[in-house]
C-alpha cells in the first residue's frame, strides 16, 4: 500500500501543479477583458434576481425603448427633403431584432455554461504549453479584430448623427427649455442604443470566430499526430473527441446561425425594396444610416459564415492527411523491400517539396493543407489498420453543422445562389432588370 501511495503522489502533484498554472492563466488580461466588456452591457453575471433584472432592463431601454422612442417623438415631418428618414423603421428593427437574438442567447449560454467552459478553457489543463500559449493570443487578437471593426462604425454612425442634429437645428422636436441640451440627450441615447445593440451582435459573432480558431489550434496539433509514433487507437480517441467538440458546438450556435441568416437576408431585400422602388429618391443623407447598418449586420454574418466553413474545411481535411500518411507507409515498406530503388520512388518525394516550395505563401497553410509527402513514423502499423482509420475518417467527417447541414463551402456557395437569384427576381420587379 505505501509503495502504491508513493506511486500515486507524483500523479496528484502534477494534477496539482497542472491545475494552479491553469488557474494563473485563466486570470490573464485578455480573459478579463471579455469578461469587462460582457460587465459592460451586463450580461456576464445573471447568477440573483436583482443582475438579472439590471441586464433585462439595460436591454430594454437601449434595445427596444430608446429606438422606439427616437421614431415616433424625432420624426421630422416638417423638415426638408434630406433630412427626414424614410428608412428608420428599417434601420430599427434590423437592430432591434439581432440584438434580441443575441442577448437571448449570450445569456443563455452564460448562465448555463459560463464562460470558461463555453469557450472550453477548462480543457486546456489536458493541452500543452505551446497550445495554451496559442489560445491566449488568440484571445487578445479577437478583442483587437472587435475593435477594428466596431470601432470605425461607431464613428460613422456618430458623424451622421452630429451632422444631423446640427443641420437640422430648430426643426427637429426637443422637450426641455433648453433646445440644445434636450438635442445633446437624444442623440447620447441613440449612439447608446445603437452601439449597444450593434456590441451585442458583433460580440457574439466574435465569439463564434474565437472558438473556432480555438478548436482550429486542437486541429493542428491532432494533426502532428501522423507525424511521430502514434498508433491507431490514439488517434481515433483524440477525433472522436474533436467530433463531440464540434457537435457541441454546432448545437450551442444552430439557432444563432440561423436565424441571424434569415434576420440579416430579411433586412438586406426589405432595404433593397425601399431604396430601389421607383418613389424612392435614395441619396447619403438618407440612405447613409442604412448603409451602416446593412454593412455591419452582413460583416456580422460573414465572420460566422467564414469561421464555420474554415473550421469545417480545416476537420475535413484529416481525412486527407491520413490518406496521404496512409500512402506514405505503404511506398516505404515497398522500398524497403525492393532489392533496388525505382527511380520514381526515390524522386516523388523530392518533386513534390519543391513543386510546393514555388508557391506563394499564405495564412492558412498549415499541416493539414501542405502537398507534401510526409516522413514515415507508421512502419509498426499494420496496413488494414491504417486502411481502417482512413476508412473511418472518409466516412465520418467532422465540422460546424445546423441541423444536420454541414457548413462547408458548397454549402455556402448553395446559399449565395439562392440569394442571388432572388436578389435579381426583386430587381427584375422594381427596375426592370431580366
Amino acid at each position: 500500500m505505501e509503495t502504491v501511495e508513493k506511486k500515486s503522489q507524483p500523479q496528484i502533484d502534477s494534477q496539482k501543479s497542472k491545475s494552479a498554472e491553469l488557474e494563473s492563466e485563466l486570470e490573464a488580461p485578455e480573459l478579463r477583458k471579455l469578461e469587462s466588456f460582457l460587465r459592460w452591457i451586463c450580461i456576464m453575471d445573471h447568477s440573483n434576481l436583482y443582475r438579472a433584472s439590471v441586464s433585462c432592463i439595460m436591454f430594454f431601454v437601449f434595445g427596444i425603448a430608446v429606438p422606439i422612442a427616437s421614431h415616433f417623438g424625432l420624426s421630422c415631418s416638417d423638415c426638408d427633403e434630406d433630412h427626414q428618414r424614410p428608412f428608420h423603421v428599417v434601420v430599427q428593427l434590423s437592430l432591434s431584432a439581432v440584438a434580441t437574438l443575441s442577448f437571448l442567447c449570450l445569456s443563455l449560454w452564460l448562465r448555463v455554461f459560463g464562460l470558461n467552459r463555453f469557450l472550453f478553457l477548462d480543457k486546456l489543463c489536458e493541452a500543452s504549453p505551446k497550445i495554451r500559449a496559442e489560445y491566449f493570443r488568440q484571445l487578445q487578437k479577437s478583442m483587437k479584430l472587435m475593435s477594428f471593426f466596431l470601432l470605425p462604425c461607431f464613428m460613422a454612425e456618430a458623424g451622421y448623427k452630429i451632422w444631423w442634429y446640427i443641420s437640422a437645428a430648430k426643426e427637429i422636436p426637443y422637450y426641455t427649455n433648453n433646445m440644445y441640451i434636450s438635442y445633446v440627450t437624444s442623440c447620447t441615447l441613440e449612439l447608446c442604443s445603437w452601439l449597444y445593440r450593434t456590441s451585442i451582435f458583433f460580440f457574439v459573432c466574435i465569439f463564434f470566430r474565437l472558438i473556432c480558431c480555438l478548436q482550429m489550434i486542437r486541429l493542428e496539433d491532432f494533426a502532428s499526430s501522423f507525424r511521430s509514433e502514434t498508433e491507431v487507437g490514439t488517434i481515433l480517441i483524440q477525433h472522436l473527441g474533436l467530433r463531440r467538440t464540434f457537435t457541441v458546438i454546432s448545437h450551442r450556435f444552430r439557432v444563432f446561425m440561423l436565424l441571424s441568416l434569415i434576420l440579416v437576408t430579411a433586412s438586406q431585400f426589405i432595404s433593397l425594396l425601399m431604396t430601389t422602388r421607383s418613389k424612392a429618391h435614395a441619396n447619403l443623407s438618407k440612405s447613409g444610416q442604412l448603409a451602416l447598418c446593412s454593412i455591419s449586420l452582413v460583416t456580422g454574418l460573414f465572420i460566422c459564415l467564414r469561421s464555420a466553413a474554415k473550421i469545417t474545411h480545416k476537420a475535413q481535411s484529416i481525412t486527407c492527411l491520413a490518406a496521404k500518411w496512409h500512402v506514405s507507409a505503404v511506398i516505404n515498406t515497398f522500398d524497403e523491400l525492393d532489392t533496388e530503388m525505382t527511380p520514381t520512388a526515390s524522386f516523388v518525394p523530392n518533386v513534390v517539396e519543391s513543386n510546393s516550395d514555388d508557391e506563394d505563401g499564405d495564412e492558412d497553410e498549415d499541416d493539414l493543407d501542405d502537398a507534401k509527402l510526409m516522413p514515415v513514423f507508421a512502419h509498426t502499423i499494420s496496413f488494414q489498420k491504417r486502411q481502417a482509420l482512413v476508412t473511418y475518417l472518409r466516412n465520418n467527417k467532422a465540422g460546424i453543422t445546423v441541423y444536420g447541414f454541414m457548413v462547408d463551402r458548397t454549402w455556402l456557395k448553395s446559399i449565395f445562389a439562392i440569394e442571388l437569384a432572388l436578389f435579381l427576381w426583386l430587381l427584375n420587379k422594381t427596375v426592370g432588370v431580366s
